[in-house]
């Protein structure tokens, strides 16, 4: 299983998070890009080559770099906030390059909540961002992963997949986030097994449908015994990210997730 380090943003570097988590046991690891903990252009090329020679001298591996959502928007009405978010996203392709990452996961974009621009203009300047952004990832040999988040103007599976199957290239992919689907009112069991021929990789924590968090297995809605047969029987276990957020004893919220998981009947195969 992959191992966000996302609970680590605040508190330390995250090559310094993957060393020790790699200490506790684990070995494959999804980034997300955000100053202090890591961020493209607050790295060295010098940097970039210690820390890919540290990876590699810990036999760990980063699956994917998670380039975020907040801050940027390619589905912007502005064609240089558009150009501004293409270029971040660039940039974490470059880092990815670097450190032998395959895969790096963006966000579709967002809707002004308030005199929101139709629906058909978000979609044309988010499939013309689509446009620069592809081609660049083919050339770097990387995948691009769009997340469904509740916040941004495409939050279904469905949607995310029939953007996918509109583009129809192997470059780009879903990452499904269980606890965002959940949190809207989706079912991540039957999502995954309707659309799973689109999800490369999956987020899994728990949720309520009153508060949004990525909280520890069983504390919230999903259904942990039918999702681990769901995930058996379609992408498997080393595609699934592990996404509890928690700042405090934070390897022991990881060890007990892998614990509650097997409880209920997933094979992690560890």
């Amino acid at each position: 299983m992959i191992i966000n380090t996302f609970s680590y943003l605040w508190s330390t570097t995250a090559i310094n998070a993957i060393s020790e988590l790699v200490r506790n046991g684990y070995n494959t690891f999804e980034v997300p890009i955000s100053s202090p903990h890591c961020w493209p252009d607050e790295i060295s090329s010098s940097e970039r080559s210690e820390i890919l020679a540290k990876l590699n001298e810990n036999s760990a591996r980063i699956r994917s770099l998670n380039a975020g959502g907040y801050d940027i928007n390619l589905a912007s009405p502005a064609a240089g906030m558009r150009r501004k978010s293409i270029e971040h996203i660039a940039s974490v392709i470059d880092l990815a390059v670097a450190w032998d990452v395959p895969e790096v996961v963006i966000s579709p974009g967002t809707r002004r909540p308030m005199i929101s621009p139709p629906l058909e203009k978000v979609y044309e300047w988010m499939y013309e961002s689509l446009d620069d952004l592809i081609p660049l990832a083919k050339r770097a040999g990387k995948r691009l992963l769009f997340e469904n988040t509740p916040y941004c103007f495409a939050p279904t599976i469905g949607e995310l997949a029939d953007i996918v199957g509109t583009v129809d290239d192997d470059a780009l992919k879903i990452v499904y986030d269980v606890a965002n689907a959940a949190y809207i009112g989706e079912d991540p069991v039957s999502g995954l097994r309707s659309h799973h021929r689109s999800v490369a990789l999956m987020h899994i924590s728990d949720t309520g449908t009153e508060t949004w968090g990525h909280d520890p297995i069983g504390t919230g809605v999903i259904d942990w015994h039918g999702l681990g047969a769901a995930v058996q029987e379609t992408i498997g276990v080393d595609n699934v990210v592990l996404e509890i957020i928690r700042e405090k004893n934070t390897l022991e919220e990881f060890a007990k997730a892998m614990r509650d998981l097997s409880e209920k009947g997933w094979n992690l195969g560890q």
